[in-house]
Parts: structure tokens; C-alpha cells; sequence
């Protein structure tokens, strides 16, 4: 039997339960998490998968959630969801809109914000696991539902698999994943092959000599040093990256002092480097190294930079046969109208580490969250670039079709490598 008549058993979700489903992503949305401090949400998702009868096991790599459905004889297909949040201040205007605070990772006070839109992939992967569940008539098989923390940090998937993931549960067919995007709201994209880049964190610590701000003579000015360094970075992708490859350095935090009339003794700075070749990233990293050194030795600074890693994102690459699989039970159960075929992005996901982990194919696609009306005009007028993208303020996807388009996404996806029940067992 192919996948899409198996799908065609599993019915699209209800209007209860997506009446049921929006209640609940309001409520996640207004009430968002920051990485790895995801206890609320894992919270419901745990007590939603128990309540459809999967096997629940929480605190996999801090606060994430693994649920097993064992259905019988089949393939394990593993579908994933990350949950956290970001520290951002939501500007919106939605009547749930997110007001919570908290403490971000380096210990400063933050507004929180689902502006990446993963208490969307959360309520996708709720209602796709109750429909599994109420269906388990129409396939064989096990269900891994999977509930990641921290992805905004490179650290949810990372933890879980150090935390004995791949010993603990059973090993999938496929895993599974999706994200939602700024396009048309119903529209899915996908690629074969490499879809999104590498990234990489950095924080670097530029050490100068304090002094009075009148008197500078006396200091070795590390703002000074810092803006110098800023400046000189912006060449690394213009004079040391060919034109036939890519990369993005960005410089996301810098900070210094607490004066206007101090100079201060050091300054901080937090830099990000998305690539999409192994080569293009040891360049890339080595120049951003090698002009932090140099320009605190122009300056006589009293000691090298230091460096840190703050985050690490692999990759992501679509096993290219189970994309062929996915795309064709996706045109199926959805209509190729509704299918596009992208380019690469420049965004990271950790999502792929759970393929590796395995050495299984996997396979990551994006679900539109965009008004399709708003869309239009945009597009109409030249201005796609100006909608809102995710990790900004004002995203948010639009509810109606986006929540009944990932979850009908998940199990056309799913249905894919689930086995089919005898038509007997029907």
C-alpha cells in the first residue's frame, strides 16, 4: 500500500482539535521559555503525549521530551519539535503576546519572545501525535516523538544525545523535522542536499588599561580597540571569501564601559559566522582569530583576546532519497501546487546531530506562516523583504492555514515510512 493511501486512513485534524490546538499555542506563545529552561512546556507536552498513551521520558539533556507510540512491527520514525524561545521583546500588538522576563544564558535580565515561531512546531507535533494515536488502526510501527530544548543555542539537541539518546531509545527509519517560515502561509518549501548553513558563536574578550577620560594617555582604550576590530571584520567576507562561495560574519553584542568620563579596562565582543563549506568556516574562523589578535597587539593591549565558543551548529544536510520520499507524500496528500523547491539558507539548525548520532537520513522542510493575503501584496509590490522574518520582534505566524498545514505536513511525512496496517486490521 503507498503512503498515500496510508494517509488518506489518518483523517486531517478536526475542528476541535485545532480549536483545541490554538488554545494551546496562545497560551505557549504568551508564555515562552528561554533555552534549556524549557520546564513549563516540556511540562505539556509530556502530559499530552501520556495522555494519547505514549511512553513518556522527561529531563532527556535538561528539559527535554521523548514519547515512544510502539504500534506494532514497522519502522521507528522519529519527529521532532524544538521548544525554546528567544531573548527579544515582542512587538506584535496580538492579544497574546508574550510580556514574560527572565535571566538569558549570561546571566542578564531579558524580555522572552517566540519570535522563531517554535510554539508553532510544538502544537504542529501535538496534533500529529494524537492523530497517530487515535489511528493506530491504519499503520505499524513506532512513533518518537521528540521534544528539543534549546535550540537558539546549539545546546538542546547536543544535551539530549549526550545524555544517552541514542543508547536509551529505540534507533528510527528517518528523522523527521520542519520550521516555519516567512512565505506564504500553506506553502511548503524543501531542498535536497545541503539546506541550511554552519554556524558559529563566539564571545572574545579585548583586554585594555583603564584610565580617567581625561586622560588617555594613561590607558590602552579597549572600546577603541573594539571598534577598530568591528570595522575590520566587515572585510573578511568582502576580501577573503571567493565570490563563488558564501559566508555572514555579524557582530551581534559589543560592550564596554559604564561611563562616559571612564575609560574602561576591557570590552566584549559576540560574533557569529554562518558557512556552508568545512573549508569556507576554517578560513573564515581563522581571519576573525587572526584580526582580534592583531589589532589588540596595534594597540599594546596587556594580553591576548580570549576566546570562547558559545555555540556550534552543524550543517544541515537532506539525505537526498528520503527528501524524494517526503517531497512525493507530501504532493500527494497536499498537491504539488502547494510544494517549492528552495535554495539554500543562511540560518543553522542543530536538528541534523540527531541523524548523525544514528547515521540515519533525515529530513528538515519549511511550512509558510505568512498571511497569504499580506503575502500577495508584498509581493506585488516588491516588498518580500520587509514582511516580518523570524527572530523579529514583530514576527508571528498567522494561525489559519499554518497550524492545519504542519500538522497535515507531519503525518503525510511520517506516513512516508510508517507500514501500513493489513487491510484487515482496518
Amino acid at each position: 500500500m503507498s503512503a498515500e493511501l496510508m494517509f488518506q486512513r489518518l483523517p486531517a485534524p478536526s475542528p476541535a482539535l485545532l480549536a483545541e490546538l490554538e488554545t494551546a499555542y496562545r497560551d505557549l506563545h504568551a508564555n515562552p521559555e528561554l533555552s534549556m529552561q524549557e520546564q513549563r512546556t516540556a511540562g505539556i507536552a509530556a502530559a499530552w503525549l501520556r495522555a494519547q498513551g505514549y511512553e513518556v521520558t522527561e529531563g532527556v539533556g535538561g528539559t527535554g521530551v521523548v514519547g515512544l507510540l510502539r504500534n506494532g512491527d514497522g519502522p521507528v520514525v522519529l519527529l521532532r519539535a524544538d521548544m525554546d524561545a528567544l531573548p527579544i521583546r515582542e512587538s506584535t500588538g496580538l492579544a497574546y503576546a508574550s510580556a514574560r522576563t527572565g535571566i538569558d544564558r549570561f546571566g542578564q535580565a531579558t524580555s522572552i519572545a517566540h519570535a522563531c515561531g517554535h510554539d508553532m512546531h510544538v502544537v504542529w507535533l501535538m496534533g500529529a501525535t494524537r492523530i497517530l494515536a487515535e489511528n493506530r488502526g491504519a499503520w505499524r510501527g513506532t512513533v518518537m516523538a521528540v521534544f528539543q530544548p534549546g535550540e537558539e543555542t546549539g545546546q538542546g539537541a547536543r544535551a539530549m544525545i549526550e545524555d544517552g539518546m541514542v543508547k536509551r531509545f529505540p534507533k528510527p527509519e528517518v528523522c523527521l523535522g520542519q520550521h516555519v517560515m516567512p512565505v506564504k502561509a500553506g506553502d511548503i518549501g524543501w531542498r535536497s542536499g545541503t539546506a541550511l548553513a554552519a554556524g558559529d558563536s563566539w564571545e572574545v574578550t579585548l583586554f585594555g588599561r583603564g584610565a580617567h577620560g581625561s586622560m588617555p594617555q594613561k590607558s590602552v582604550d579597549p572600546v577603541v580597540m573594539a571598534a577598530s576590530a568591528v570595522m575590520r571584520l566587515q572585510t573578511v567576507v568582502s576580501r577573503e571569501v571567493a565570490m563563488t562561495d558564501s559566508a555572514v560574519v555579524t557582530v551581534g553584542t559589543l560592550q564596554a564601559g559604564t561611563n562616559e568620563n571612564i575609560i574602561p579596562d576591557r570590552a566584549l565582543l559576540r560574533l557569529n559566522v554562518r558557512t556552508f563549506k568545512e573549508d569556507v568556516r576554517a578560513r573564515v574562523l581563522g581571519a576573525i582569530k587572526r584580526i582580534l589578535d592583531a589589532e589588540a597587539a596595534a594597540s599594546g593591549a596587556p594580553q591576548p583576546p580570549v576566546f570562547s565558543v558559545l555555540s556550534e551548529f552543524p550543517l544541515t544536510r537532506n539525505d537526498e532519497a528520503a527528501t524524494r520520499r517526503v517531497v512525493k507524500a507530501l504532493e500527494q496528500s497536499l498537491g504539488s501546487e502547494r510544494m517549492m523547491e528552495i535554495g539554500t539558507a543562511s540560518a543553522s539548525e542543530d536538528f541534523g546531530l540527531f541523524g548523525t548520532a544514528w547515521n540515519v537520513p533525515s529530513v528538515f522542510w519549511f511550512v509558510g506562516g505568512t498571511d497569504p493575503e499580506i503575502f500577495r501584496q508584498a509581493q506585488a509590490a516588491g516588498k518580500l523583504d520587509e514582511l516580518p522574518a523570524n527572530h523579529a520582534p514583530n514576527f508571528a505566524p498567522v494561525i489559519d492555514p499554518t497550524l492545519r498545514t504542519g500538522i497535515e505536513t507531519m503525518l503525510a511525512a511520517a506516513a512516508a515510512w510508517l507500514q501500513p496496517a493489513p487491510a484487515e486490521a482496518v
